[in-house]
């Protein structure tokens, strides 16, 4: 209960921040296409720099008090970032520095998260577990994004922002209570350690095959989320109310998918969550096609629906086919993968934009979800990996 309520929490400010950044950055004198790239890439980079970093930290110390410090970091990443914004004194390499120090916690945090499920639930009902875990931080995600348009729009973006803050203080405040049985030191040095991950990574091509596909996809997904749709909704949909609206219908889907992924039994997990990858590439699609708001809001939602039942499938495989003792660096590298291409795709995607149009940069984003997922099934083991009975 502890740990659903400071994801809930955390989510939730998240949920402001997602659309406050952006507009933020949009908002600044001069500011355009290549800054607001420029800032989410400094953030997205550290996630992909220390994922590693801390996937080995994970399963070393207690995950918990990794999480806890990983929260404070970022509490006081968004309390600069929320200062800067409402007093109007906002240099861009200082929001560099603090969007840094952001993806510095998540590449902390995340590992451990990943690693501390299967400390507090038994392996059979791992899959109830992270779907229901999803439902508190998706709903949790669908009412921040459903206020952070008017919030925005009311009182600005540096208050969404520091609501984000104090999220991530309650949430840590909530993790310092988890109580997970202590972590038996190795005596090996920290480099073994990630040889030993990637030896238990590598070694699963089902693993390695859809995280490749997942570093295509996320590249797509972040340049949509961050700089291509903010771009098309302030162009043709009105701005961020309209932004506000499509990913809140976005999260509101994710909900349904988490409560769904939590319920059904499926003999190919991998399989199944491959092909659920597909529909994230309608909304970029009619973003593209400069579609009526609430069609593409529609799109979103069913992508929203697809998203997490990849989420809840993907989670529980790794959980249960990779040994405890080594889920937070197979986690790492799982991220690491995922991640790869993510600040690339932030970083050149205000630029393209500006050079080819911002419906071409959608719709060549859209085909490259479908061309990786389509590749993703050539594998043996996606197809044929089987859920126990």
């Amino acid at each position: 209960m502890l740990l659903a309520a400071a994801r809930t929490l955390s989510v939730l400010g998240n949920g402001f921040a997602r659309v406050a950044l952006s507009f933020a950055v949009l908002a600044l004198p001069g500011a355009g296409p290549g800054q607001l790239s420029l800032v989410l890439a400094c953030q997205a980079v550290p996630q992909l720099a220390f994922v590693l970093v801390g996937g080995v930290i994970a399963d070393r110390m207690s995950r918990s008090r990794l999480m806890v410090v990983a929260d404070l970091v970022g509490a006081a990443a968004y309390a600069g970032l929320a200062a800067m914004v409402l007093t109007g004194h906002a240099p861009l390499s200082a929001l560099c520095l603090l969007a840094v120090l952001a993806g510095t916690a998540t590449a902390l945090f995340s590992p451990a998260m990943d690693g501390v499920v299967p400390l507090l639930v038994s392996a059979g009902r791992l899959q109830q577990a992270n779907g229901l875990l999803r439902v508190g931080m998706n709903g949790a995600m669908l009412l921040g994004l459903a206020l952070s348009g008017v919030t925005v729009a009311l009182v600005g973006a540096g208050w969404a922002l520091a609501l984000n803050a104090a999220s991530f203080l309650v949430s840590a405040a909530l993790i310092r209570g988890l109580r997970l049985p202590p972590r038996a030191r190795t005596g090996t040095s920290g480099w073994t350690e990630l040889r030993d991950g990637w030896r238990e990574f590598s070694g699963r091509q089902w693993l390695w095959v859809v995280v490749a596909q997942y570093a295509v996809v996320v590249a797509a997904l972040n340049a949509n989320a961050g700089v291509l749709g903010p771009l098309a909704a302030e162009r043709d949909l009105g701005g961020a109310r309209a932004w506000s609206l499509i990913v809140a219908a976005q999260a509101l889907g994710t909900v349904a998918g988490a409560g769904l992924a939590a319920r059904i039994r499926v003999r190919r997990p991998v399989l199944v969550a491959v092909v659920a990858t597909f529909p994230l590439a309608a909304p970029l699609a009619l973003l593209a096609a400069r579609a009526p708001v609430p069609l593409i809001a529609l799109a979103m939602c069913g992508a929203g629906v697809a998203s997490d039942i990849f989420g809840v499938l993907w989670a529980t495989t790794v959980q249960r086919e990779v040994p405890e003792e080594a889920l937070s660096r197979v986690s790492s590298y799982d991220w690491f993968g995922s991640l790869a291409f993510a600040p690339l795709g932030l970083l050149v995607a205000g630029p393209v934009a500006a050079r080819i149009g911002v419906g071409h940069a959608l719709a060549g984003c859209a085909a490259l979800i479908v061309l990786a997922s389509a590749a993703a099934l050539l594998s043996p083991q996606v197809r044929g990996l089987r859920a126990p009975d």
